[in-house]
């Protein structure tokens, strides 16, 4: 079985940590609504998961751009065209968010 390898492997420790706050900031916004707290305070819970999921966006979009994308572009052609047309896709996914 061939292996791949992801651009994030050599800080996946980190991503996971990152990702394990934002489940408890949402689990925080969820609890915050079930005590019925201020709309005000429960949108600013919102806003910090939302930048802390945007945080681990940019940095998988980066690992992507730096791996993925420059390995398929020295081996060119439609691989690629591909890899590069994906990356765009998830940087214009990104920006509608």
């Amino acid at each position: 079985m061939v292996s791949i390898m992801n651009g994030y492997d050599g800080h996946k420790d980190d991503l996971q940590k990152r990702l394990r706050r934002v489940e408890g900031q949402v689990r925080g916004i969820a609890r915050m609504v079930d005590e019925d707290k201020y709309c005000i305070d429960i949108l600013t819970q919102v806003s910090a998961a939302t930048k802390a999921l945007e945080t681990v966006a940019l940095s998988l979009l980066s690992d992507h751009l730096s791996h993925c994308v420059a390995e398929a572009s020295a081996e060119g052609g439609q691989v690629a065209a591909e890899k590069i047309r994906e990356a765009n896709d998830a940087i214009a996914r990104l920006v509608r968010s």
